[in-house]
């Protein structure tokens, strides 16, 4: 899919829990665009201090980001990535690397995203003790544009669904 001929680059974006990487995955396979699973590039360091429930810094995300930026400009063709994107600051970084980017932001409670990140709490690296810093670090991204605000209690399928109709609008505007 492309925007007026031009590749289409979407970050699927959101607290710890909101689904980022199911519905990025979702969005991937409808869309035929390869995902950069933006968890797959934390350093050790980074992972290590998150799985210990230490939140991480400005500094800590500085080379996350620059190496997110540089996997988007390696897909010319376009790519969904997940990514928390929690600051505009870092999607305004995210933006720079790739000027055409849109940003589908999945919101939820926090009650829920505690939920979820403990439910899989075998499987991720990520404290559920964190989930009160991502909300507190979260610059909510309503009101900027080429951002999508979704309902993250709502199923994937229709997640995937209003996302790639939103993307359809945006290529005809």
């Amino acid at each position: 899919m492309s925007f007026d001929g031009s590749p289409l680059f979407l970050v699927v974006m959101g607290v710890a829990g909101c689904g980022k990487s199911s519905l990025g995955l979702a969005l991937a396979q409808a869309l035929r665009l390869p995902l950069i699973e933006g968890d797959d590039h934390h350093s050790p360091a980074s992972r290590a201090k998150m799985s210990e429930g230490i939140a991480l810094t400005d500094a800590d995300r500085e080379g996350w980001l620059t190496t997110l930026g540089q996997l988007l400009q390696a897909h010319p063709q376009g790519a969904v990535l997940t990514c928390s994107a929690l600051k505009k600051a870092y999607r305004d970084r995210l933006r720079t690397a790739c000027p055409p980017l849109r940003f589908a932001f999945l919101e939820i409670g926090r009650a829920e995203a505690e939920v979820r990140v403990k439910a899989r709490a075998q499987t991720h690296f990520f404290s559920a003790a964190l989930v009160e810093s991502q909300f507190a670090t979260l610059e909510s991204p309503a009101g900027e544009p080429g951002v999508l605000t979704l309902d993250a209690g709502l199923p994937l399928s229709t997640l995937a669904q209003q996302t790639c109709a939103w993307l359809a609008l945006q290529e005809v505007a």
